[in-house]
C-alpha cells in the first residue's frame, strides 16, 4: 500500500450513532467511505456512496457486497451494524437469536469474503469488528450478548488466519454511547440515563466519537502490528457489574 493511495473503507451501520460517526470521522481523513445501513446515509460528501441494504438479509448482504467489491478497491471494513432485541431468557425466539446472528455474524463473513481478494492482493487489510460490553453478561440480552462475542472468535480466527496478508482484525466493544438505540433502552428525560452515568467509573455516559477514535486507530495504515485484540471502549464498566 503507498503513501499516495486513498484508503477506501466500508462501513456497516453508517446512518446513525456511532457508526454515522465513523463515516464522518473517515471521511475528515480523506477516506472512500462505503456507507451501508437499511436507512440512506443522511451525509452529502464526494467521497461518501451509500449503499441501502438489509444486513440481516444474507442473500441482500451477498449481492450487495460483491457489486461494491466489483467496483471499489475495499481494503477496510468497520462492521457496526446491530440491534438488540431484548427478552428475559424464558422469552428469547429462535426467530430473533437467528436475526442477530445474520446481521452480527452472517454479514461480517459476506462482507469480509468479499472484499478479501483485494485486500490479498495489495497486501494490505484492516477488519475492525463493533462488539459491546454486553457480551460480558447482561440482563435480557441472551441473543445480542451471544452473537456480538462471536464476533471475538471471528477476529481471533481471522487475525491468525491473514496475518501473513498484511491484514488486521480487531473488535471494538463500546459501554454505554449516547445513540438511537441507547435511547430506545433508556429514554432521554426518564432519569435512567443519568443514574446509570453515575454507576459507571468514569462518570459519563460515552458519546459516538469515544468509539470512532478507538475505530481510527485499528484502522490506521501504521497499526500492522496489533490485531487479533478486544478494546473495551466503556468508562470502565468492563470491570464489574453494569445493570441499566
Amino acid at each position: 500500500m503507498t503513501a499516495e493511495r486513498v484508503r477506501t473503507v466500508l462501513v456497516t451501520g453508517a446512518s446513525a450513532g456511532i457508526g454515522l460517526r465513523i463515516c464522518e470521522s473517515l471521511l475528515d481523513e480523506g477516506c472512500i467511505v462505503l456507507a451501508l445501513a437499511r436507512r440512506r446515509c443522511p451525509l452529502a460528501h464526494p467521497r461518501l456512496i451509500p449503499v441501502e441494504v438489509d444486513l440481516a438479509d444474507p442473500a441482500a448482504t451477498r449481492d450487495a457486497a460483491q457489486r461494491i467489491c466489483a467496483e471499489h478497491a475495499v481494503t477496510e471494513i468497520v462492521h457496526n451494524a446491530g440491534t438488540i432485541r431484548p427478552a428475559p431468557l424464558a422469552d428469547v425466539t429462535l426467530s430473533d437469536l437467528q436475526t442477530l446472528v445474520d446481521l452480527h455474524l452472517s454479514a461480517a463473513l459476506l462482507l469480509v469474503q468479499a472484499a478479501l481478494p483485494e485486500m490479498r492482493a495489495a497486501h494490505h487489510g484492516r477488519i475492525v469488528l463493533l462488539a459491546t460490553r454486553g457480551m460480558l453478561g447482561l440482563a435480557e440480552r441472551t441473543a445480542y450478548a451471544a452473537t456480538k462475542a462471536g464476533l471475538l472468535g471471528l477476529a481471533r480466527t481471522w487475525a491468525v488466519e491473514l496475518a501473513r496478508d498484511g491484514i488486521t482484525t480487531n473488535v471494538v466493544a463500546p459501554g454505554p454511547v449516547h445513540s438511537e438505540m441507547f435511547d430506545q433502552v433508556l429514554p432521554p428525560g426518564s432519569g435512567k440515563a443519568e443514574a446509570l452515568a453515575h454507576r459507571i467509573p468514569v462518570g459519563r455516559i460515552g458519546e459516538p466519537e469515544d468509539v470512532a477514535r478507538a475505530v481510527r486507530f485499528f484502522l490506521a495504515p501504521d497499526a500492522g502490528f496489533v490485531t487479533g485484540q478486544t478494546l473495551y471502549v466503556c468508562g470502565g464498566t468492563s470491570l464489574g457489574g453494569l445493570t441499566l
